[in-house]
């Protein structure tokens, strides 16, 4: 099958840049003498996280029990549920682990601690920590994460504490390589330091875990740290290209959509892909003058991009193009498709149950899974 053959919306995967990008991942932190934890919450695919772990036995990171229950099943037992547990989950991650899943936990709570030590399933849980994010953690120097630790091991508890974990989301935050060195460093600096208060504590720390594409693509050192968890690296998006940490040619995933509709007024092309089907967010939106693209820049077939067309506006099912000459409507007829290029490739790919895997042609070559839901 051709790649205008496909129903739209699709979602299309160019599986050589996908390779590309996986290997250059591998390279970098190997370079580094560290492991990578792939976090498959991206892509949400076995095929995808083959590729990613480079064919070679590995471990994953996972943002809901569905992935960990999903990858388990393709043979997939490393785990790390990187989301902090609640005690209402912990008879479900027992019963995973019963199947054969070496799933690590986080938590940043006292309490949590306690209920998981209460449960008495040799769970192994790693205390997280706010390296600058400000979302969930502790940080390195509270004194709350040597108490989080002992909660987790009290009283002879099955449990016990494997180390730390560190997300560096705010390296979003980042406008170039160097600023997002410097938050690479700092997610680095709080890892090493929680590390050391918990071995000062007594507890061993076979894991020290930092994370995030752009923190793992341009920090200058990891020493003291064990593995790495970037995620959008696989396929990139327009967010990652904005901020250095990518080429437009890098990005591997995309979005086939129809024109339904011209509008001559405004003028505008009308497609049948809106806030579902490429996602509402809007990261590009806070960069400043051309790169901002909308909700994802259009190309045509191949993946060129076309004039810097965006998709300014989304409805439901709508997604609007605004052009600057209504004879470029002439170019694009009613039932002609287009591919969408996404802001955030995770956002995008979560309203997909597969992939359409190109060899980077024009020719369907396979179809991946991928989970969904929770």
């Amino acid at each position: 099958m051709k790649i205008q053959d496909l129903p739209t919306p699709s979602l299309i995967v160019d599986a050589p840049r996908v390779r590309a990008n996986t290997a250059a991942m591998r390279t970098r932190i190997d370079g580094h003498g560290i492991s990578l934890r792939p976090h498959a919450k991206t892509a949400k695919s076995v095929d995808v996280a083959r590729l990613a772990l480079g064919g070679e036995p590995g471990g994953l990171t996972v943002s809901t029990l569905a992935e960990a229950d999903y990858f388990l099943g393709h043979g997939i037992t490393d785990l790390v549920y990187a989301v902090c547990v609640v005690p209402s989950k912990l008879d479900a991650v027992q019963a995973l682990m019963n199947r054969g899943a070496d799933l690590k936990l986080i938590t940043d709570n006292v309490e949590v601690g306690r209920a998981i030590a209460a449960h008495g399933a040799p769970f192994r849980v790693l205390v997280e920590i706010d390296s600058g994010e400000h979302r969930t953690g502790v940080a390195a120097a509270d004194s709350a994460l040597p108490e989080i630790a002992a909660a987790v091991a009290a009283g002879g508890s099955a449990a016990r504490i494997d180390g730390g974990l560190t997300p560096a989301g705010h390296s979003y935050a980042s406008r170039s390589a160097a600023e997002a060195a410097d938050i690479a460093e700092a997610e680095r600096a709080a890892a090493v330091l929680a590390a050391e208060r918990l071995r000062t504590a007594g507890f061993a720390t076979p894991i020290i875990s930092v994370g995030s594409t752009p923190t793992a693509t341009h920090a200058r050192s990891l020493a003291g740290v064990t593995e790495a968890r970037p995620g959008v690296y696989v396929f990139q998006d327009l967010f990652q290209a904005a901020i250095g940490s990518c080429g437009l040619d890098d990005i591997a995933l995309s979005v086939l959509a129809s024109v339904i509709g011209h509008n001559r007024e405004r003028p505008a092309l009308m497609l049948d892909a809106g806030g579902l089907a490429l996602s509402k967010d809007r990261s590009t939106g806070a960069l400043e003058g051309a790169g901002d693209c909308g909700f994802g820049l259009v190309c045509d077939l191949d993946g060129n991009p076309l004039d810097g067309m965006t998709v300014g506006n989304v409805h439901q099912e709508h997604g609007e193009v605004r052009l600057g000459d209504a004879a470029i409507l002439e170019r694009f007829p009613v039932g002609a498709k287009v591919r969408v290029l996404p802001n955030h490739a995770c956002m995008t790919a979560a309203a997909y149950d597969r992939y359409h895997v190109t060899d980077g042609g024009g020719e369907i070559t396979a179809t991946w899974t991928r989970c969904n839901g929770w």
